[in-house]
């Protein structure tokens, strides 16, 4: 209990606990991935359409403008992977990533081949910043740099996997 003797966690006695703190709860929180391969121009930046939803609590992920603005102000953990494929083997030179925090580039990563072009790579981003609660919000963008066919987030590796996805909690403090 707290000094007001309000419960800061419950146990029902089997081992089950439940915090009933809202500050000590990593929510909200979300995680989200790409259905279906996107299609895209060629070294330009473009938002990932992050369109299916794996959980959302508090319901602050939209997946059709495919934004996180969270209600509650805090310090948070954001996540990503962006699966990068050219539609032609050899022809991929690099991929790109970055989290977009109210419309700007915030944090940003690159996965680039020098010579050996492929033809699908990962590119994989962490960062955690504030959020104000109320007007913030961060998207995930990404860039193909490809010499050849066609520029594609791709959505699952061989079918067998979600490739592409974003996610982000908060973080206690």
């Amino acid at each position: 209990k707290d000094f007001n003797n309000n419960a800061i966690m419950t146990s029902d006695g089997s081992g089950n606990v439940t915090v009933n703190a809202a500050a000590m709860k990593m929510t909200p929180a979300f995680m989200a991935y790409l259905s279906s391969d996107q299609t895209i121009t060629d070294e330009t930046w473009t938002k990932v359409s992050i369109d299916t939803e794996e959980f959302d609590e508090g319901g602050n992920y939209d997946h059709s403008t495919y934004r996180f603005t969270p209600t509650t102000a805090g310090k948070y953990f954001f996540y990503a992977t962006i699966c990068c494929r050219s539609g032609t083997n050899s022809t991929l030179k690099s991929g790109r990533a970055a989290f977009y925090k109210n419309g700007s580039a915030l944090y940003g990563g690159i996965s680039e081949l020098s010579t050996n072009y492929g033809v699908s790579q990962q590119v994989t981003l962490t960062a955690s910043f504030e959020m104000n609660g109320s007007s913030d919000y961060v998207e995930l963008y990404g860039l193909v740099d490809n010499q050849g066919g066609s520029s594609v987030f791709e959505s699952d590796y061989s079918s067998t996997n979600r490739s592409t996805y974003f996610g982000a909690y908060k973080i206690i403090e």
